[in-house]
């Protein structure tokens, strides 16, 4: 019973990670253990290493094809989750206008990035080159981008929620996803577009294994939301706090926000902050 109340919406990102993680090493894998690492046909003829594509567009496409598209329906749900859990106060709520248009933002950018995802394990690099690459771009812009207004709406509530730490440890997780992976994305499309396939395949397979950690990152996010299942625990916005007024007045970012249950009482609804 103890075991069945624990589990909660934070399942769903760590069951798109292992996904995710479980189709990267069964393609590496097949690549190097069950093909002694083939040089498709498709590759060009100095490339030693093969891209994540080039694996997915042989045999295993099926398993590329599933695994990118119920990595993403599942990440992309996670996303769902957040909003909604916020909105009906089983997490931190957002309070301002600003931090649910960047949620909102955030989620309409991973809808991109789960297209992009899914569209280019179908054409794959093999017989449709040109779009595969376009919806690549797409993939990796998308997430970014999806995880640049996640991190600004972050910042926006633990600014004035200072008392819930875990919303500042999220934030900075995600802050790091997106620096380390904008570097090595520059690097990934500067050593492609010079020709450098090896080194350029090698980044690739990092970024990938790297979004792994990203995906993970939302188990932070949505595992508070064990704790506030019963309706007394969860969080309501105090009747006398307006946050817009108060940014709009004085702009004071250290001004914080106040929450109450039902029974009026300030409390951090995190016990294990």
């Amino acid at each position: 019973m103890a075991a069945r109340g624990f589990v909660s919406y934070w399942i769903l990102p760590v069951f798109s990670a292992l996904v995710w993680l479980g189709m990267l090493l069964g393609l590496l894998l097949y690549w190097v253990v069950d093909t002694n690492s083939e040089h498709y046909s498709y590759m060009d003829s100095d490339d030693n290493i093969a891209f994540i594509s080039d694996i997915g567009a042989s045999k295993l496409k099926p398993l590329f094809i599933a695994g990118s598209a119920v990595t993403t329906v599942f990440l992309n749900l996670s996303f769902a989750a957040e909003r909604l859990l916020r909105h009906n106060g089983r997490l931190v709520p957002n309070t301002t206008m600003k931090e649910k248009v960047l949620s909102i933002i955030s989620i309409i950018f991973a809808i991109v990035g789960m297209c992009g995802l899914i569209l280019l394990s179908i054409f794959d690099t093999h017989h449709h080159h040109k779009l595969h690459d376009i919806f690549l771009f797409l993939f990796i812009a998308g997430y970014i981008i999806s995880a640049i207004f996640i991190c600004w709406e972050y910042q926006q509530l633990g600014l004035y929620n200072r008392q819930h730490r875990i919303l500042r440890i999220s934030f900075w997780v995600k802050l790091t996803f997106v620096i380390v992976e904008f570097i090595l994305a520059i690097i990934f499309v500067s050593t492609n577009w010079s020709d450098n396939q090896n080194v350029a395949a090698v980044f690739e397979w990092i970024i990938a294994f790297i979004f792994t950690f990203y995906i993970l990152s939302f188990v932070i996010d949505l595992l508070p939301a064990v704790h506030t299942k019963a309706p007394a625990s969860r969080f309501s916005k105090a009747l006398e706090h307006e946050m817009e007024s108060a940014e709009s007045q004085d702009g004071n970012s250290g001004h914080m926000g106040s929450y109450r249950n039902d029974y009026g009482r300030n409390e951090n609804r995190y016990n294990f902050q």
